[in-house]
């Protein structure tokens, strides 16, 4: 049975996940997120937001935008289009970013009044399709960078999550231009962020319900491992804040829907695909992120139920200060960790 949307095969892989954690059925945290200040956008879908060089805030939207929001006056003004749908970002400490771009790969501004560059659209002779966060090493300019599917693209983001056929990727572009993949078979690969001291990488594994733990020295280097498993939802976009622990958006909580079908033969899973789309399991509205040591501990939980905005998959944190990103909201959202 093909996908109705798509006319692609679903072809469903059996995955029987960890039982959903007590956390995974509360609606807010104690203390809960405080209620967060809105900057409207002239889209939708600001997916990722980060720090610039500048002190500005900046994002990509659905329309190709990348925009710049200045947070103490709330101006927002487009910088470039990538004639894409840019999504994860990266800001170098020399005013450029890198922009991973879902369908044009992973692009370059080196800063106003400069041309956009390719960097990476094909991986070993086929196109570079979903490529979804990035990092760059500032001492050696290595870049990482993830791809979250092989199979679908972002408008079927939960198709790939319910046949979970893991062909998420992590890649390094060298700076002699070669790209390696470190990681394959990964369940919907999608945030990367470095640890304080830049020894490893972590990565957000959303359809595993997951962080891994990449190490890039010592003993152990180029070995992945678990640095948190059984999240209580959806993990996303993750980022290093200034108090060095591991930013990590929760874009919904876990499904029940999806956790009973990813056990079974996939048969259960194609029938229900073909559905109208207004009938499949569809992300629950809240506003989550947690924040996480190098280690792995849970420091904060911070979480609001979905009125005000909802689906964060973009956070940036900054002397306790948090700007949020949503793959669907057209605004960000600015709120702080709790006191």
């Amino acid at each position: 049975m093909n996908d109705a949307r798509t006319g692609s095969r679903l072809q469903p892989h059996r995955w029987t996940p960890p039982p959903a954690p007590p956390r995974a059925k509360r609606k807010t945290s104690v203390p809960p997120m405080p209620p967060p200040r809105r900057i409207p956008l002239p889209g939708a879908g600001p997916e990722d937001v980060v720090l610039g060089a500048d002190g500005a805030v900046y994002t990509g939207i659905e329309t190709g935008q990348i925009l710049r929001i200045d947070l103490e006056t709330d101006e927002v003004t487009a910088v470039l289009d990538t004639g894409g749908r840019p999504l994860g970002l990266h800001a170098g400490d020399d005013g450029s970013l890198l922009i991973c771009d879902a369908d044009r790969g992973l692009l370059r501004w080196p800063g106003p009044g400069r041309p956009l560059e390719i960097l990476v659209d094909t991986v070993d002779g086929r196109p570079l399709g979903f490529a979804s966060n990035v990092v760059s090493d500032p001492d050696d300019g290595t870049i990482y960078f993830t791809s979250s599917s092989s199979r679908w693209p972002l408008d079927r983001w939960l198709t790939d999550l319910a046949e979970h056929s893991g062909t998420g990727r992590l890649f390094r572009l060298s700076p002699d231009g070669t790209v390696d993949t470190l990681l394959d078979g990964l369940q919907f690969a999608n945030g990367v962020a470095f640890t304080p001291d830049r020894s490893a990488l972590i990565v957000a594994e959303t359809a595993a319900y997951r962080l891994v733990r990449y190490p890039l020295r010592g003993s152990d280097s180029g070995t992945a491992d678990t640095l948190v498993d059984n999240l209580p939802g959806f993990p996303d976009n993750i980022a290093l804040g200034s108090d060095g622990l591991i930013w990590v958006t929760l874009a919904s909580p876990r499904n029940p829907v999806l956790d009973t079908l990813l056990p079974l033969p996939g048969i259960l899973r194609r029938i229900l695909w073909a559905l109208p789309e207004r009938l499949l399991p569809a992300p629950e509205r809240t506003a989550w992120v947690l924040g996480v040591s190098p280690d792995g501990t849970i420091v904060h939980d911070i979480q609001r139920d979905g009125t005000d905005y909802a689906m964060v998959t973009g956070v940036v944190e900054s002397d306790g200060t948090l700007v949020l990103g949503s793959l669907h909201e057209q605004a960000v959202a600015v709120t702080c960790v709790p006191g």
